[in-house]
């Protein structure tokens, strides 16, 4: 028997009938259509994975969400703009030479 690199478990799911109608309804579908989903597990499995993606995007969305009134980090943010703002321009103006075909010379610009 070959061995799974996952660990599988059991449990026990109820659904309310509509949602559980409608899962079987997709599945018989994607069966008959040779979709992705093989399955009635394999869709539950899949909506699962996809919940817990969008919970773990909240969860850092609302971290960053925080940062936005944090002083200390705006006040780091703003010191951190300010020590790149050159490279950032040289960057820009290396970028726009090379989309107008004009030759770049690195090195010699006298902005700062």
């Amino acid at each position: 028997m070959p061995r799974s690199r996952e660990r599988i478990r059991t449990t026990t799911l109820r659904l309310p009938g509509p949602i559980y109608d409608q899962l079987k309804s997709v599945v018989e579908k994607e069966k008959a259509g040779a979709g992705n989903i093989v399955s009635f597990n394999d869709a539950i499995v899949s909506a699962i994975k996809s919940y817990l993606k969008m919970y773990h995007r909240r969860r850092i969305d609302a971290a960053f969400a925080g940062m936005a009134e944090d002083i200390d980090y705006q006040k780091e943010a703003a010191l951190l703009a300010e020590d790149f703002a050159y490279s950032d321009w040289e960057a820009l103006e290396i970028a726009e030479k090379d989309l107008t075909g004009e030759p770049v010379e690195h090195g010699t610009s006298d902005a700062r």
